[in-house]
């Protein structure tokens, strides 16, 4: 096995063959990510740009500039925030636990994120912190959003409001660019319902990677958006060259790319790795694997994970429920594995797209990924809008009885780090 094993070794030639291929000025595969990189005014341009528009007094600036009915909702939040109204992580756990913790030993190190998809829009950020008040629940560190980017830049400043919110919380949250193949463009694709069952990434035909990285820049150094979902093996390694280029891009591979056994899994922190800057840091800092990823997989997967160096770097994102319907059998409900994998597994997130099966099924209107893709309008028009919230905030309360039940099993959780002290 030894002999056969070593055979697998990349060769130096292979590899400076591969660094040749990338540094030729007559690739114009990569010729164009560097002239669009260019257009923007280079990497360090890129950046300061980007951290001027991410800055909160710039944003609330941009808000007030719009008269945008949103200012009023971030004061409200800084000053719950500020005022404690908030329920302290100690409390939480003493309540859960009982006092001093009932004699729990609680692992740090293993400490979950809390994650939340999606958040289309910025009131709902305000309805779910007005609830974590009354009810005294966490808040989660991670928010996932799949809203149209043109559309939510155009409402009231909600691209903005949002940016702003989940610095006054303490959390990161993700984007979702609209350069993806179902424009019309893919011609496997009639609609969002094609996208949902079998996956194996989004399609971005021909050019589209290159639009994409355009996109990105955009929304990057305009709105400070630095973290997107990445659905597509080419926009994918277009993200690693980007930050090999200077640009500090991050991304999260969607669940859509169906990375659902340890090969798969290989085969993307490898190209992470041999992307990687000096410092060992990559573009790559959240890698959702597909629903159908067992602990097995996701034990064999940290251990490439930490092979790589990979381990503090790149977050494992997990789906423990998901929307009632368009995307996976039902019940579905994976918190008990969770608990299981989290005792050994560390970096990884518990992401919450759905209610608990039993409540968000009960609902009069179940949630649906493929509301995600109507337009606010269509929403409006089909009286939606109460529906879609209530799903929301179902998908909250499962994310709390996520953390409770990791909490009683001894396992920390990541909330937002602002408002639960």
């Amino acid at each position: 096995m030894s002999n056969l094993r070593n055979l697998l070794k990349i060769s130096e030639d292979r590899l400076r063959e591969v660094n040749d291929l990338l540094t030729d000025p007559d690739n114009e595969s990569v010729s164009q990510i560097i002239e669009i990189v260019e257009k923007y005014g280079g990497p360090e341009a890129i950046n300061r740009k980007a951290a001027e528009a991410r800055d909160f007094d710039n944003l609330q600036a941009r808000l007030r500039k719009i008269n945008s009915p949103y200012v009023a909702d971030i004061e409200w939040l800084m000053e719950q925030r500020d005022k404690g109204a908030f329920v302290s992580k100690a409390d939480y756990c003493n309540r859960i636990l009982g006092k001093d913790n009932a004699g729990v030993d609680i692992n740090h190190e293993n400490a979950v994120t809390l994650e939340i998809s999606a958040l289309q829009f910025f009131p709902w950020l305000i309805a779910e912190a007005k609830q974590s008040i009354v009810n005294q629940e966490l808040m989660p560190a991670r928010y996932i959003r799949v809203r149209n980017m043109q559309e939510q830049s155009q409402d009231n400043g909600d691209i903005l409001a949002t940016a702003a919110g989940v610095q006054v919380v303490g959390a990161t949250y993700v984007e979702t660019l609209d350069t993806r193949g179902t424009d019309g463009s893919n011609i496997h694709l009639g609609g969002p319902e094609t996208i949902t069952g079998y996956f194996g990434g989004i399609g971005q035909p021909n050019d589209h990677p290159y639009k994409w990285i355009d996109e990105y820049l955009y929304y990057y150094t305009t709105y400070g958006v630095r973290q997107v979902l990445n659905i597509n093996a080419g926009t994918i390694l277009a993200g690693y060259m980007l930050h090999k280029l200077g640009v500090d891009n991050e991304f999260k591979i969607s669940v859509y790319m169906g990375n659902d056994n340890p090969l798969a899994i290989l085969w993307t922190l490898m190209t992470a790795h041999l992307f990687s800057r000096p410092d060992g840091t990559t573009s790559l800092i959240g890698f959702n694997l597909s629903n159908s990823a067992d602990n097995w997989t996701i034990r064999r997967a940290a251990k490439i994970r930490r092979a790589l160096g990979l381990e503090k770097v790149v977050r494992f994102e997990h789906h423990i429920t998901e929307t009632q319907k368009s995307i996976v059998i039902q019940p579905y409900n994976r918190r008990n594995e969770l608990v299981e994998v989290a005792q050994d597994v560390p970096n990884i997130a518990a992401k919450h797209e759905g209610g608990d099966p039993e409540i968000d099924g009960a609902r009069q209107h179940p949630s649906d990924i493929l509301e995600y893709f109507l337009t606010k309008e269509e929403i409006i028009s089909r009286g939606l809008m109460n529906d879609l919230e209530r799903n929301y905030l179902d998908k909250h309360d499962a994310l709390n009885r996520t953390a409770a039940a990791l909490l009683k099993a001894g396992i920390d959780v990541v909330c937002a780090k602002n408002l639960h002290k």
